[in-house]
């Protein structure tokens, strides 16, 4: 009888641990395919420098253990057009096994100002470039990453 309150208990454990796992990433990434995860962390059309610390957070971009992302790229575009890039607007490259833009993209690059790793201190530069061909990894005829 106590062996199988022991066992028990350690089935509620473990099941106790794994339901707690599954709440540290947000409701919103658990469901997502990685062609919605592409959108919401690289494209906005409205995306401004100055918006890279609250479009970050809005939008929980963080790398895989939950800290500050070094640097993130967002292409001032809608998904149309990005999406193109994975049917006829883009030239595979072999190399790095990516597709090119055929279509040159204004882009913001958020990089983190310090190397701190608290998601709450995450304070981002923002910087606007022009004239880019940009590299995505298309799947299924959707950019992935």
């Amino acid at each position: 009888m106590r062996i199988m309150f022991a066992g028990l208990l350690l089935v509620l454990l473990f099941v106790t641990g794994l339901s707690k796992l599954a709440n540290l990433q947000p409701q919103q990434q658990q469901n997502e395919t990685p062609y919605e995860k592409f959108r919401r962390q690289h494209v906005d059309a409205k995306m401004s420098v100055e918006k890279c610390d609250t479009e970050i957070k809005n939008r929980q971009i963080y790398d895989v253990n939950s800290r500050c992302k070094f640097t993130n790229t967002f292409i001032l575009s809608d998904d149309k057009q990005v999406k193109a890039i994975c049917n006829g607007q883009g030239r595979y490259d072999r190399k790095s096994r990516m597709t090119k833009s055929v279509s040159k993209f204004s882009i913001v690059i958020c990089k983190l100002k310090k190397k701190r790793t608290g998601e709450p201190k995450c304070q981002y530069e923002g910087k606007r470039l022009t004239n880019r061909i940009i590299l995505v990894k298309c799947k299924g005829k959707l950019p992935v990453h």
